[in-house]
């Protein structure tokens, strides 16, 4: 049992759309607010290559505003610009390579999400392989194994209300857009999902708790974000405390 320390608003650090939630001499774990691109796209308008990024934003950080400072962050894993939620960086190339290495065995990550329609089942899990098309940036599931990579997806509905299901779900592989289109695939796409679903006035979508086995101590550390507002009613209904 994995007990999370949660992070209230208002406490710690906030650092153009990020939160600092801990740091230490190997990572900085923050809450990343929606909206903001977790490292500069590489492809398509040059504005866009210069957008506001987590990764721009902890690396002046680290640097304490020095410029010809030489420290920077190291990304280990991304959420999509619309998500929110916890997000942990390394400090060091060492740091990186070791989550990289085995990032599925060594972390735990929960997110919720707010997605169409009643659920089937009150719990389940999706499991295929995801491709990317090259030129849409889609991602989609694939009968290949060679073609794609496995993607593991488990699932449990918190709450029901007004043609929509809260859904608490746990990642066992970390693929690009991976919750966004198994639930897609299964009908129920994520509530504001423009690429993927119908769209709407936000993605509902939301990386609640990460865990992970800390580098040097190899003690398992872990954090929670508070929950969007667009959770708050149906966590409440499952007996979650807000507070």
């Amino acid at each position: 049992m994995v007990n999370y320390i949660r992070m209230k608003k208002g406490s710690h650090r906030h650092i153009r759309g990020v939160r600092i939630l801990f740091e230490d001499a190997d990572v900085i774990v923050v809450e990343k607010a929606a909206g903001v691109l977790s490292q500069a796209t590489r492809c398509g308008a040059s504005a866009r290559m210069h957008e506001h990024t987590v990764e721009d934003a902890l690396g002046d950080w680290v640097r304490k505003g020095q410029s010809k400072s030489r420290l920077r962050v190291y990304l280990v894993h991304r959420l999509d610009r619309d998500t929110s939620g916890v997000m942990m960086v390394a400090k060091s190339e060492e740091v990186q390579d070791y989550f990289r290495s085995n990032w599925n065995k060594l972390t735990e990550k929960t997110y919720l999400a707010r997605v169409e329609g009643k659920m089937d089942a009150p719990s389940g899990v999706f499991e295929s392989y995801l491709c990317e098309d090259p030129k849409t940036l889609n991602v989609y599931s694939v009968l290949d194994p060679a073609r794609g990579k496995l993607a593991r997806t488990e699932w449990e509905v918190l709450a029901e209300d007004r043609g929509a299901s809260l859904v608490k779900v746990v990642l066992k592989s970390g693929r690009r857009n991976q919750i966004r289109v198994h639930f897609a695939e299964a009908g129920h796409p994520v509530c504001g999902d423009v690429r993927y679903g119908t769209g709407g006035r936000g993605l509902c979508l939301h990386a609640w708790r990460l865990a992970f086995v800390h580098p040097r101590t190899r003690e398992t550390c872990a954090f929670e974000a508070p929950p969007p507002v667009w959770a708050h009613a149906g966590l409440a209904r499952a007996g979650y405390d807000l507070v």
